[in-house]
């Protein structure tokens, strides 16, 4: 198990002992049947944690049975399921992720929950994924705009992905404070 895997395995099991279910959690976590943990998926009164951990092991694992499940956690409220979602999705080998990511990432009314999606879609390199970075970044450059964590992950996303239609939105991001210094570092690894 990755250390990546032992963060979310951990914060699962603290919240099903929370809810005084670390038996079923165990039980849940020494499961190795596939067709069991996509079960768990669908089944009906199982608790957020048991569906998560059974999504992110399926998916880690490439079943792609885990896509409709990890999508919805990737849109979750809770920065840390997000970041499980993304890790998973990132290991699944779904054509269908960098279209999902890059509709979640380019919703103006999830965009609070969009950070670990652009993460997603840069890792990714899919060619969903600069156009989706370039529309969100335009948008958080307006005056007073609330989501400064999502612009810098965008102008960070672009500079990785190295892909010259950024370039006039990291000009533009050059000019907002908060964005300036890593605008200029992305600018630079797409211009050269």
């Amino acid at each position: 198990m990755d250390a990546e895997l032992r963060t979310v395995t951990d914060r699962l099991r603290r919240e099903a002992a929370a809810s005084g279910e670390l038996e079923a959690y165990e039980r849940l976590l020494a499961v190795d049947d596939p067709d069991e943990l996509a079960g768990m998926l669908h089944a009906a009164g199982q608790p957020l944690w048991a569906r998560e951990l059974a999504a992110v092991r399926l998916g880690a694992a490439g079943d792609k049975r885990a896509f409709e499940s990890l999508v919805l956690l990737l849109n979750h409220r809770d920065p840390p399921r997000c970041a499980a979602a993304a890790y998973a999705l990132a290991r699944l080998g779904d054509p269908r992720t960098a279209r999902a990511a890059a509709a979640l990432v380019t919703n103006e009314l999830r965009v609070a929950y969009a950070l670990h999606p652009v993460r997603l879609l840069t890792e990714l390199r899919a060619p969903e994924s600069a156009p989706a970075l370039i529309v969100t970044l335009q948008r958080r450059l307006t005056p007073n705009d609330p989501y400064g964590k999502v612009a810098l992950a965008c102008v960070e996303g672009l500079g990785a992905l190295g892909d010259p239609r950024a370039i006039p939105v990291l000009e533009a991001a050059c000019a907002h404070p908060r964005l300036a210094a890593a605008a200029s570092a992305a600018l630079a690894r797409v211009s050269a």
